[in-house]
This record gives C-alpha cells, structure tokens and sequence, in this order.
C-alpha cells in the first residue's frame, strides 16, 4: 500500500516505549519502509534487537558507530525520511529539539532532516502541563511540527491525568495523514454532518436509524488530509473521531439544526450526510411509560430540513447532501437536487445490504443535474469519500 515511503522513527526513553513496537508492527504491514533511532535511555527500556527484529532494519544509536555504511549515518538518515516520527517522546527530547541540542542520534538527525517530524508525547501528567514543556511544544509547532496529543487516564505512576501515549492507531493515522496530505482544499472551511439524531420518548426510550456515521467520518478525514480546515457535527456513533478534524456531539434533529446554523458563515463548503429523523414525538414523557393491555399511539411532528434551509440560504457557498433511497434512487435524487438547492446530491440505495447503513462499502450516484449523473461502483467508504472530495475539488475550479 505505501511500498516505497520511508520513516525515520525515534524512540526516546519513556515507560510508553512498549506502544511503539506496535505501531512499527502496523506501518511494516502497510509496507512502509522504517529505520529505527534509539536515544541511550530508550535503550535502558527495551533492547535494539526488539526493534531490529520488528522493523527488519539496524537499529541506529551510537553517532560513531558507521554500522552500515561509510556515509555519515544521521545525514544519511535524515535525507531518505518521507516522515520522521518519535514515539514515545519525553520532555527531554522534546526539550533538547526545542532549544537546538543536537547531542546524540536522534536530536541530530531530527536537526538534519527536512521531512515532516510528528512527535508523540507520553509523560507524567504534571510534566506535561509544565509551562516550560508547553512553552517548548508551542515552540516546535510554531515551527511546523505536528503533534498528537496524549490521552487522558491512569499513568505508569498511578496518577490519573493527560500525559498517556496517543493509541497505536491513532499514531499510525497521524502518520497516514501527513504522508497523504494534498492542498487542493488547503485554507478551506468544511462544515461535514454525520451519523444518525435520537428522539427521545421518555427517559429510557427514543428513536432513531441505522446510521453508523462511517461516510460521514471518512468523508471528514478525506477533507482534511486535503488540506481544509475541517468541523465534523455528529449524531451519536461508536467510532473514533478522525484525525486533525474538530468535533461536535449533538443528539436530536433540533441540536443538529443549531448546530450547523451556528457554524454557518464559518463554513465554505457543507457537507451534509448525517441521516436526520425526518419525524419526532411531539410530547415527551417525562416518567417513564408503562406496559398496558392494547396498543400504543405516539404523535409524531416534522423536524426541522436542514439540507431546504441550508439551500434558501447558501448564497455562494457549495452545499452537498445525500439521499438514502430505497427505490427510484436517481430519479429521487434529482428531484431532491432542485427541491433542496443543492449543488450535488450523493446518492445511494440502502435497501442493499451490502452496501450503505452498517457495511463499510458503498455505491453512489453523483447528482448534480438532470443530465449529470455520474456513478461511483461499490468501493469502501473511504475510496467513496476521496471521490466526494475530488468531485468537490473539481467542482471548485
């Protein structure tokens, strides 16, 4: 998949060390080339040979020990990376790379190289709210380092608090976006909308759809690594939210239209494919409804259309939305492109179980007039989202 792509990984001295041979083991599985650098205190954590032995490659560690070539090994380094990573890294390598101290392998070389450098931090939670760590951070990002942040939670050394090593996958997707990064999109504001809205009935009970919010989210994430500046406003879903995207939790059809409202002049580009409950019980219950004999009656009224309010008032903003259909899929598109005044409708047939709600394929129809429909074969939801993209690319220019 990435046969080809080199990264330099640097791996500092922190009790987190043990995540990053994981995430040597799913870069090797996506073909990517990798060349470790061990500092000495990494060193007093696990062995080269476990490294050696997960990259398939010499451990880098000591600036004069020339053990593969005659060249000098941390400019060598420095120039093949097509990313430079340090996983875990400690408030003293980020400390020594902020103030310019180049004194052993791995500082030299991340002062060599020209690749994008993506650091990890995993520290003690105090260590990492430290002003002089901080300080340093915003340094090195003002700089145009990236950074995935730590996660919140128990530390090696009992205490709780932010300071935990990123996950291995979210490391890797970092990685995956700096290395897929474009700028066809780059400086725009992307407003996407996805997974389903609830209504509640009473308090144990609502309704709702089979919206998993997975086109949604790949949708956003393609829009990033295109280089936009991207707010995702989801329904609730059990997936992670993508990389470098800001994201805001709504529940009802109502928190959505807000939310999307107030986001509005911000947004260039609107995406909306969340699934909106059309339908909304008119009363809420406010105990919990109790089992009788016969059946039960529920009022339902409309909810607000989001996508007809966004269209009465896009002006020159480019507005997509989607049609999940069961029948008539295009002709229903079409009729949904002129009612909602949009600039493309992304359909798509859900009475398909192998594609839409739930799977992570799909197959779509591009709508954009009576005469314009271009369709997308069954593919994954993130190849249908890098088309939705380009197709928004190209609708730009």
């Amino acid at each position: 998949m990435y046969s080809g792509k080199k990264i330099v990984f640097g791996v500092s001295g922190g009790i987190a060390i043990y995540k990053a041979l994981d995430v040597i083991s799913k870069l090797k599985k996506m073909n990517f080339e990798i060349d470790v650098i061990m500092t000495k205190h990494a060193q007093e954590f696990i062995s080269p040979m476990t490294f050696q032995a997960m990259s398939g490659r010499m451990v880098a560690s000591d600036m004069f020990n020339q053990w593969q070539s005659t060249s000098i090994e941390h400019i060598a380094l420095a120039k093949k990376a097509d990313v430079f990573c340090i996983v875990p890294a400690t408030a003293n390598i980020i400390g020594k790379i902020a103030n310019g101290i180049a004194d052993d392998m791995l500082t030299t070389t991340v002062l060599a190289t020209e690749a994008p450098i993506l650091i990890a931090p995993a520290m003690n939670s105090k260590m990492y709210e430290n002003t002089i760590v901080q300080e340093n951070m915003d340094k090195l990002k003002g700089l145009g380092m990236h950074f995935i942040s730590p996660d919140d939670g128990r530390l090696a050394c009992g205490d709780i608090g932010v300071g935990k090593l990123a996950t291995p996958d979210d490391i890797v997707e970092a990685i995956i976006d700096i290395i897929d990064r474009k700028d066809e999109l780059l400086g725009k504001n992307v407003l996407v909308t996805a997974g389903p809205t609830l209504e509640r009935i009473d308090p144990v009970r609502f309704i709702s759809n089979n919206s998993t919010g997975k086109m949604g989210y790949a949708i956003a994430k393609m829009a990033h690594r295109y280089g936009a500046n991207v707010k995702l406003v989801s329904g609730p879903v059990n997936i992670d939210s993508p990389y470098g995207v800001s994201v805001e939790f709504i529940e009802t059809s109502q928190e959505m239209y807000d939310k999307v409202m107030e986001n509005f002049e911000w947004a260039e580009i609107i995406i909306k494919s969340a699934a909106v409950l059309d339908y909304k019980p008119k009363n809420f219950e406010t105990e919990k409804i109790k089992k009788v004999d016969g059946d039960l009656s529920i009022a339902f009224g409309r909810t607000k259309d989001i996508l007809f309010e966004l269209g009465k008032i896009k002006g020159n903003k480019l507005l997509i939305g989607f049609a999940a259909e069961t029948n008539n899929v295009v002709d229903n598109a079409k009729e949904k492109l002129i009612r909602k005044n949009a600039d493309m409708i992304v359909a798509n047939d859900v009475s398909n179980k192998a594609i839409g709600f739930k799977s992570d394929q799909n197959e779509v129809y591009f709508v954009m007039g009576e005469d314009y429909v271009e369709k997308i074969d069954i593919a994954s939801k993130e190849e249908i989202a890098k088309e939705i993209i380009k197709k928004i690319v190209s609708m730009l220019k």
